[in-house]
């Protein structure tokens, strides 16, 4: 009995220890990143820009509450906003400029049926509701809060296709669960259609081009149909659709619909009880019900960009007979599986929950486009369907590919390789021939500079991703250089010269490399010249980057000379923009005036930023073209000061908290540069498999290749004060250098750094190569 009882006790402790054991997903905080605030940002830019909602790895879809239509708020979510118009199927994570998705936005409500949201400050003036910020929860695949107007309960999860709800009732003869089927962030869909399936099912669709606004306010050319499959516990005996009268020709970009005019119209569309099926162009959907106090009512959606039966195939592999706590925990478990690719200890329980929440971030996009059995939309119009790659979307370039990608190459070389065959397909099958820089669902956005793709697939050929048409890959890439490049002139003019001409030639080398290591000299040699150009805007009187006119002359000096913000910049000053040679800071560190030079004055750049590493004209964090930069001290000989400054902006510019991080998410980067950097890694050139070693936040990152073997990062006696390098090995044998190639991490083993309070100036001198 004794020894009986001494197991039980054992096996209690050991329960006990395991329970307290936190897995990776158990850090995430969704609610880091989630607020749009220009006032607390500094800046028109905003702050994260995150959803809390739920979503799992890289999945189509991102259930969430939503408290904004319109306006800069790409993820139709922001914390500080005191009111919730419904719950949508579809996010974006991080975007500036007009957002987009928001589709499918459920509101539980009870008593008189609204047609519209109606506004903030108003309560009762339509289905919008105040909401209990306490009650307010959310992890890895899980989202809660009360809507106090209604004393209602809401909860999400979601599955990759599919989103499930639930909702707890109060005791009420008239509850209601109503589909907002026209709603889109940033706009409206054009034309909707529901039909009533059976007693509990529902299933339709909503066509979203760029006459609704949305991404851009239209401008971006967001032209997609997301298709639904939904079921209610409820049986449909009350049911309902109302439709709004949209004449013929009446405009509705972003502007027309948030007008009194439009709303009033929606305000009061015609209520059709009874209805089973209906085509319009401003549609909703509705279910009547009596509910006793604390009733639980779910519904489960499945979500197709390709079809109403696809809609119903992803609900049936994903939902079926599970429970929303099924979905939940399948969700979490997911969570775990790929968050475990990196797993750290060491730091504090903060330092772990901003690493895994952004580890979490860059695993939203690209999403899948393809439903279960392969089949996604094409940018020819046609169904296609694929077993070599999965179709994915929402490739945010300009930002993407300086950290974001580069960790992807690490972790998850599959979702790389699937983007670059969604790209190179998108090139093919829209007949323009060419890398689109900002892809949305199959749209060719144009949205900011430079050829991004171009320089990701440099990336990923030169780490051993090489499953796509490489042949097609590099003729596209030609197309899109000489369509957007430095030319024959050798530079760009105009109002952004600097910014474009320093992208375009990074980009143009990345086309030089991708051409030699598929033997094409020719191309490589042409190419190569051109990613010279950058020399063309260095100015030797004022010894910096300048931006020169279509005449060859230079543009007039401003009175606050680098500083001044966007002069031949895109979202920069010249200061900040500058830095931008990754291709060859060797040559940029000689035509700057040399290494001490240069060194003095990156020293200034960063020493000029404030505490809080807000917007500022100096190293600013909450913008990409800057993210390189700390890194530069390895190539200047002085890593020490690398170790100093990734340690600070990793201190600084993350936090636990909403207003977590300092700039836009943009589409996992901003989360994407702590993982790296926080890891103790990261490039200044993708394309070239160089990775600087930095000072890690934590003893020990372990890192889980998606090609390779498994490698540890340890950092011995690390803490705040002891953050410099003294001394380094790889494999037991010592290391002098402070970057290490992308092969020796996929070959796997160990880094071990030996940390201390004072820079060691003699390790990792010899950098420069």
């Amino acid at each position: 009995m004794k020894i009986n009882g001494l197991f039980l006790a054992l096996m209690c402790v050991t329960a006990t220890i395991n329970a307290q054991i936190q897995q990776p997903a158990d850090y995430v905080n969704p609610f880091i990143g989630a607020s749009t605030s220009i006032e607390k940002a500094g800046a028109s830019h905003g702050l994260g820009k995150t959803f809390p909602g739920a979503t799992t790895p890289f999945g189509l879809v991102q259930v969430s509450a939503n408290t904004i239509t319109g306006g800069d708020n790409g993820s139709g979510y922001s914390y500080e906003h005191t009111t919730i118009e419904g719950f949508a199927c579809t996010q974006m994570s991080g975007v500036g400029w007009y957002g987009d998705l928001g589709n499918f936005l459920v509101m539980p409500t009870t008593g008189p049926l609204h047609t519209a949201a109606g506004k903030p400050g108003e309560p009762g003036s339509g289905y919008r509701s105040r909401y209990d910020k306490q009650s307010e929860k959310a992890r890895a695949g899980y989202y809660g809060v009360r809507l106090t107007d209604y004393d209602i309960r809401a909860e999400l999860t979601a599955a990759p296709h599919s989103a499930v709800m639930r909702f707890t009732f109060p005791a009420h003869q008239q509850s209601r669960l109503q589909i907002d089927l026209a709603r889109r962030v940033g706009g409206t869909s054009v034309l909707q259609y529901v039909k009533v399936v059976n007693e509990n099912t529902i299933t339709g669709y909503m066509k979203c081009t760029p006459e609704g606004g949305g991404w851009g306010n239209g401008d971006g050319k967001g032209d997609y149909t997301v298709y639904f499959y939904t079921k209610f516990s409820k049986p449909l005996q009350h049911y309902g659709v109302w439709s709004a009268d949209i004449p013929d020709g009446l405009r509705r970009k972003r502007e027309n619909i948030e007008s009194d005019s439009y709303q009033q119209r929606i305000a009061k569309a015609e209520v059709l009880p009874g209805v089973r099926e209906k085509e319009g162009k401003h549609l909703g959907f509705f279910t009547e019900f009596a509910t006793t106090a604390n009733e639980a009512v779910t519904m489960s959606t499945g979500i197709s960009l390709v079809s109403m039966e696809g809609a119903q195939k992803n609900w049936q592999a994903e939902i079926g007979n599970k429970s929303f706590d099924d979905v939940c925990r399948l969700a979490h478990e997911e969570w775990n599986k790929a968050l475990g690719k990196i797993t750290v200890t060491g730091g504090s329980d903060n330092d772990k929950t901003i690493f895994y929440t952004a580890l979490y971030h860059t695993m939203i996009d690209p999403r899948s486009m393809a439903d279960v059995d392969g089949k996604y939309p094409g940018a020819d119009g046609q169904i296609h369907s694929s077993t070599l790659f999965t179709k994915r979307t929402i490739f945010s370039g300009w930002d993407v590919f300086r950290s974001q990608m580069p960790l992807q190459t690490i972790i998850n070389p599959r979702v790389v390789n699937d983007m670059i065959n969604s790209l190179v397909e998108l090139a093919d099958q829209s007949g323009k021939h060419y890398l689109e820089r900002w892809e949305f669902f199959n749209a060719y956005s144009g949205c900011m500079i430079g050829n991004p793709a171009i320089v990701m697939i440099t990336d990923a050929y030169a780490k051993g991703i090489k499953q796509f048409n490489t042949q097609k890959a590099l003729a596209y890439a030609i197309n899109t250089s000489e369509r957007f490049g430095t030319g024959d002139k050798g530079y760009c003019a105009g109002g952004s010269s600097v910014s474009n001409t320093l992208e375009y030639a990074f980009s143009e080398w990345s086309l030089s490399k991708l051409a030699g290591m598929l033997g094409n000299n020719a191309v490589k040699e042409k190419y190569e010249m051109r990613s010279r150009s950058w020399q063309n805007i260095f100015d030797t009187t004022v010894q910096w980057f300048r931006p020169r006119n279509n005449d060859g002359s230079w543009a007039a000096w401003p009175a606050n000379g680098r500083l001044e913000q966007s002069y031949g910049c895109v979202e920069s000053n010249l200061y900040q923009q500058g830095w931008f040679v990754p291709h060859d800071v060797t040559g940029m560190i000689k035509y700057m005036g040399g290494r001490e030079k240069v060194l003095n004055d990156l020293l200034h750049f960063f020493d000029s930023v404030p505490a809080n590493m807000l917007w500022n004209n100096y190293y600013n964090h909450a913008n990409e073209p800057v993210h390189h930069v700390p890194f530069l001290f390895n190539w200047l000989g002085a890593p020490w000061y690398t170790q100093q400054w990734t340690r600070a902006i990793c201190a600084r510019a993350y936090h636990n908290s909403v207003e977590g991080l300092v700039g836009n998410e943009d589409v996992g980067q901003m989360s994407a540069w702590y993982v790296l950097a926080a890891s103790g890694l990261h490039p200044v050139c993708p394309g070239n498999t160089r990775y600087e070693i930095t000072s890690p936040v934590f003893d020990k990152i372990t890192i889980r290749p998606g090609m390779g073997k498994l490698f540890t990062i340890i950092a011995k006696h690390n803490s705040k004060h002891n953050l410099y390098i003294q001394r380094a090995t790889l494999n037991g044998k010592p290391w002098s250098n402070c970057f290490i190639d992308h092969a020796q991490i996929i070959a796997g083993g160990v880094l071990e750094l030996e940390m201390g309070s004072v820079p060691n100036q003699e390790w990792g001198r010899g950098a420069v190569n």
